[in-house]
């Protein structure tokens, strides 16, 4: 046993040297990012930042977080400034935790940071359940006080959610705060409501499933008309973005679909119908959909909203961030609306929601003026100035139809596929010789739910990943994201990060450079620089010229091909990156056996599968021409020893070996020492023979290592052991099965896709056969009792004629009975029905089915 001690010290000391080396890299990916990111060590442990508040003459960001509030200069992030602190008393914690919430929810988690003018900021918490507001002096950097000395507060219910973590959004226009978000401690009941301003005016949605149906609040904006160029008088609106379960589709399970609901900013409610009630509030479904494959895109989960050119709110669009409710695979989709879209929607027909036994009624009539519209020149001229001249047949039929019967449709921008996006905002930059919008190329800048930023150009239907840049040292979500003077600042809930937003200089090398030729941006050899060069429309072919000029001498259509090793019987997965929402498709060997999962490959390694497999995918061009296949990987699978193709699929790292050997080192001490202790069990056994019987004929009489153990099922393996997917830097996947062993290293960048369905099976061959003793000594055990009850009908038949046996005769009589117990089971239960006792009750009547 000293030698596989020390082999297992040595292994120990190995580890505790990675782990350092782990250690030590993370530091330095922090140390990058030291001048331009922040985190708890800067502010004494302040975290959980949920809101951004951003003050764009003074660069100073206001961050709302636990308990606190934090002012950074976006100018200089190193320059400290004390927390505003704004908790919670400690009776008031006790009250809450005694209604059954835990005592991290129980305090103030700022939500809600809005401008209110004159140098103040209106700040709202959840309180401990029970929301409130404050005003910051932002000159000061403190909340206001009342005359007792404490802070002046007011109720936020309405404003801000109760929950932590509960959906909600809120906006303000023209001084006034709308929200979206719970009215009540148990977060059901649910609201978009202009929450400030005077009290008559305050008016919510109606109570009814039709208005609002379960829904998830992400995203509000405010739609400000130009005053000089607003003809037709149509007022302000706000709009709000949200993910509701679907009423009007009758289907086995609950149906999400992603919404847009406009209201009007002059609406103060009805007369006597829709009192203190929205008049105008109108929702449409919002439709992410590619027409190819069919797929539809149905949970919304951020949106941003773009003025293109300034001062013309005609131009604004919504870039909506959406997944799906039926992938059961991480799936991201970016689709934008625009408001020229959803106002032809709002303007369109009414859906009829109420419905008979039988079929469809038909619509109403609807009446005039219009329901749902917003007050204009020609309503005032008809003599309605305000919503509560309007009759109540208008709003009856308002109150009765708020959805729309057609959707705003789009198509998307992109899909990703493995990765989970959060946040999502947008830049712009002109391609013409002139400032022509129509000639512009789009980035998005995308959050990860890994702390990562990633920046994809769009122009026309050309998707290109340019960058994927990880910001935090630990895999936190990104859940802000706001541009400011070619920055983007980057928040978590845990930390604060500053990056370059817009330039060719954020592109360091050619091929990235390269990438980015829509944008303008061109390779500099001698200043190994990027930086802007001719403006114009770029075509695809120049994309494809400059990374030809690179040092790889491959083209974006071109990728360098890989060589992966592999042995029979393996399953590969070969990754190939979609980009763009259009198709995928792969050129193979003939004989191949492969399942395609949308646009990566599964392989299953034969001899007749070896060779070359190539993914083509679809690229979109200028308007007015076709798309044109782009290679967008390329694979040889080449034969090699199953030992070495096994080691490259379990590897992955020398601390993954390291790992599997302590492992198998432990497994051969531990079982050193059981044959070591049943060993002595043995001799001991052997000292003492007279307990195999004697003691109590209801114990065991067969051992259970007297059943011979299975050896291990192949196809219990592969249940045992799901596959595991792991994506590497470069695209591709690594099948392994899954060990319940983590290393907590994700920076595991490389080529390797093998899983071997005829090899490690770990320790599960051992748990198969301890299952198999196990059921060995329950049937001992049932034997057991069987044979000690039927000794015991025999000695009271017999009246105890026949007396126990000595100790030393039973000692000698164990084999015989083992050898004789089949037959003396014969006629068991015929004797055991003379009994009382063992006579079964009578059968049960069968069921009846329900009519139900």
């Amino acid at each position: 046993m000293r030698a596989p001690g020390g082999v297992i010290f040595w292994l120990l000391s190995v580890l505790c040297s990675l782990s350092r080396s782990w250690m030590a890299s993370l530091s330095s990916l922090g140390g990058r990012h030291l001048n331009n990111m922040l985190g708890p060590k800067n502010y004494n442990g302040v975290a959980n930042f949920s809101t951004f508040l951003l003050d764009r003459s003074s660069g100073v960001l206001f961050l709302g977080a636990k308990d606190a509030i934090l002012a950074v200069d976006t100018n200089n992030l190193a320059q400290k400034s004390a927390p505003i602190v704004w908790d919670v008393p400690d009776d008031k914690k006790k009250s809450c935790m005694a209604k059954g919430k835990t005592e991290g929810d129980c305090r103030n988690y700022i939500r809600l940071l809005e401008f209110i003018g004159d140098g103040q900021i209106y700040a709202c918490g959840t309180y401990a359940f029970d929301p409130q507001c404050a005003f910051l002096n932002m000159s000061s950097l403190s909340l206001e006080r009342g005359e007792d000395g404490g802070v002046r507060m007011e109720t936020g219910k309405g404003k801000c959610p109760f929950e932590p973590t509960q959906h909600y959004t809120a906006v303000m226009a023209g001084g006034i705060l709308y929200t979206a978000a719970t009215s009540n401690f148990l977060g059901t009941l649910f609201d978009i409501s202009r929450a400030t301003g005077q009290e008559q005016e305050r008016i919510r949605t109606e109570r009814s499933i039709n208005w609002l149906s379960d829904p998830e609040f992400v995203s509000s904006a405010f739609i400000q008309q130009d005053e000089d160029n607003n003809p037709t008088g149509d007022d302000d609106k706000i709009y709000f973005f949200f993910t509701e379960v679907a009423k009007e589709y009758d289907l086995y399970t609950k149906v999400k679909v992603p919404r847009v609901a406009r209201v009007c900013k002059s609406d103060v409610g009805g007369m006597k119908t829709l009192q203190r009630r929205w008049t105008t509030f109108l929702k449409a479904q919002l439709v992410c959909e590619d027409r190819a494959s069919g797929q539809r895109y149905n949970i919304l989960t951020d949106v941003f909203t773009a003025q293109h050119t300034p001062g013309d709110p005609s131009s604004t669009h919504f870039y909506g961030l959406f997944t799906s409710q039926w992938e059961h695979e991480e799936l991201s989709a970016v689709c934008v609306y625009s408001l020229s879209d959803i106002s032809r929607v709002m303007d369109g027909p009414f859906k009829e929601l109420r419905k008979t036994c039988e079929n469809w009624i038909n619509p109403e009539p609807v009446p005039t003026p219009r329901p749902g519209q917003c007050l204009n020149s020609a309503l005032r001229a008809e003599g309605f100035e305000s919503s509560l001249k309007l009759p109540d047949k208008v709003l009856t039929f308002m109150r009765d139809h708020p959805l729309m019967e057609n959707s705003v449709i789009a198509a998307p921008l992109l899909v990703r596929r493995g990765i989970t996006y959060t946040k999502v905002a947008v830049t712009r930059t002109a391609m013409g010789l002139e400032a022509d919008q129509n000639n512009a190329a789009t980035v998005l800048h995308l959050g990860t739910d890994r702390g990562e930023l990633h920046r994809v150009a769009v122009v026309g239907q050309n998707t290109t990943l340019l960058q994927e840049m990880p910001l935090f040292p630990t895999q936190e979500p990104v859940n802000n994201i706001l541009l400011h003077k070619g920055q983007a600042l980057v928040g978590s809930p845990l930390y604060l990060a500053r990056v370059g937003a817009e330039g060719c200089s954020l592109y360091s090398s050619c091929e990235v450079c390269a990438l980015a030729r829509p944008l303008g941006c061109v390779w500099r050899a001698k200043e190994e620089s990027c930086s802007p060069g001719k403006t114009g429309v770029i075509q695809g072919e120049e994309v494809q010229n400059a990374l030809r000029l690179c040092d790889s001498g491959l083209g974006h259509c071109s990728p360098a091909q890989k060589e992966l090793r592999v042995s029979l019987g393996l399953r590969v997965l070969l990754s190939c990156v979609q980009v763009s929402p259009l198709p995928c498709t792969w050129e193979h060997p003939p004989h191949r056996r492969t399942r395609q999962h949308h646009s990566d490959l599964e392989v299953t390694v034969t001899e007749e599968s070896l060779g070359i497999y190539t993914c083509h995918c679809q690229e979109g061009v200028q308007a007015g021409k076709e798309s044109h296949p782009c290679i967008r990987a390329s694979y040889q699978l080449t034969l090699e020893s199953p030992s070495v193709g096994s080691a490259v699929a379990l590897s992955g790292g020398r601390h993954v070996l390291a790992v599997y050997i302590l492992c198998f080192s432990i497994g051969v001490a531990f079982g050193g020492f059981l044959l070591y202790f049943l060993s002595k069990r043995c001799r001991i056994g052997q000292r003492h023979p007279d307990h195999s019987l004697s003691s109590e004929k209801g114990r065991d009489l067969l051992g259970s290592s007297a059943t011979p153990q299975s050896p291990s099922s192949a196809s219990l393996l592969s249940e045992g052991f799901p596959l595991t997917e792991k994506r590497t830097g470069n695209g591709t996947l690594l099948l392994t099965h899954h060990h319940n062993n983590s290393n907590g290293h994700h920076g595991n960048y490389g080529v390797g896709v093998a899983y071997d369905s005829n090899r490690g099976n770990g320790g599960y061959a051992n748990n198969t056969n301890s299952n198999t003793a196990v059921t060995s000594a329950t049937s001992s055990v049932a034997e057991g009792l069987k044979l000690h009850i039927h000794e015991t009908s025999m000695d009271e038949r017999r009246g105890g004629e026949r007396g126990r046996p000595e100790e030393g005769e039973r000692g000698g009589e164990g084999d015989d009975e083992d050898e004789g117990l089949g037959e003396g089971l014969g006629g068991l239960e015929e004797e055991l029905a003379g009994f009382t006792l063992f006579k079964l009750p009578a059968p049960l009547a069968q069921c009846e089915e329900s009519s139900i």
